[in-house]
């Protein structure tokens, strides 16, 4: 890999190899010392143009727990917010001699246009309504770990529910490339004002009935409802939608044995998720938050690491 810009662009190899390493990744969590010197003397920008908690923060702790210098650029109090462009913040970030940046913008494709601009490794954190592939990434570990505690061997055959607001999601996009590469069989749950112009070609099964197919899945991934990209009605009120297409009590007692729970966070509890779902010995939420950690560790040794010892 020389950048992570699309889910797309990955094959089952590279997707196996990135989460094989994370596995060994993960180890280092449970360390009292999480330090690995894979990375020594490399030095990774984090720019992030919209706000972040997690995925800011996870790539800052597989930054320096492979020993990279980690600086973090956010656009408030950057000379962005002086109207600086990005390709002028990205080219003077890029000739200060960093090895790798990782960003996160409002604008779709803005990742890819930084790495034709520098040249050097970039890491998509998320772009517009486009894609987010450390997020597919770190769910389909999560999901991985569980399937092969259960009856699947793999994702191979496994059955995917990706619920809500698909429309301004880039995580659906990205599961959706990912997760078909790895051959599960996806479906797409959503009412119809909230399904994008189009999905009838990304390959999937696509229902706007979630108590039809709440009990056939060995996964349920709950999208956020991302009011903030909202300007008109896409559904009548929070409670309505609750009602059709929240991971209620009464859809979570429906879910077969061995079903889990995906949920990329951060989460409206009692909108899309209910608070017994979200806690439920079945939900994999702080598994992919951990997760996260891990994958990114692995995707930045992948991108900067060469052959290099990791342990």
């Amino acid at each position: 890999m020389k950048n992570l810009l699309s889910a797309a662009d990955l094959s089952v190899a590279e997707i196996d190899s990135v989460l094989d390493l994370a596995e060994e990744m993960a180890e280092v969590q449970s360390r009292p010392i999480k330090k690995l010197p894979a990375l020594r003397g490399r030095t990774v920008v984090n720019l992030f143009f919209e706000d972040s908690t997690r995925t800011r923060s996870s790539f800052e702790l597989a930054g320096k727990w492979l020993s990279a210098d980690v600086i973090n650029v956010s656009a408030k109090g950057s000379s962005v917010s002086k109207g600086e462009s990005l390709r002028d913040t990205v080219l003077t970030i890029a000739a200060m001699g960093v090895d790798a940046m990782v960003i996160r913008h409002p604008a779709s494709g803005a990742p890819a246009q930084a790495a034709a601009w520098t040249g050097i490794p970039v890491i998509n954190a998320g772009d517009g309504t486009h894609e987010h592939p450390t997020q597919a990434l770190l769910d389909a570990y999560a999901i991985r770990n569980h399937l092969r505690r259960g009856n699947h061997d793999d994702l191979a055959g496994a059955r995917i529910a990706i619920v809500g607001d698909i429309t301004h999601s880039r995580v659906a996009r990205s599961n959706v490339a990912l997760l078909r590469t790895l051959g599960a069989q996806v479906i797409m749950v959503a009412p119809p004002t909230l399904l994008p112009s189009g999905v009838d070609t990304w390959g999937v099964e696509i229902s706007n009935d979630l108590d039809a197919v709440i009990d056939s899945v060995d996964i349920a991934m709950m999208l956020r409802v991302q009011r903030e990209r909202m300007s008109g009605g896409y559904f009548p009120t929070p409670r309505e939608y609750t009602v059709g297409y929240g991971l209620t009590r009464e859809r979570l007692a429906a879910m077969k044995p061995g079903a889990a729970i995906c949920h990329p966070g951060p989460m409206n509890r009692g909108l899309e998720i209910s608070a017994d779902a979200a806690d439920a010995a079945s939900s994999l939420i702080l598994d992919q938050v951990a997760a996260g950690v891990a994958v990114r560790m692995s995707v930045l040794y992948h991108l900067l690491g060469g052959e290099e010892e990791t342990t």
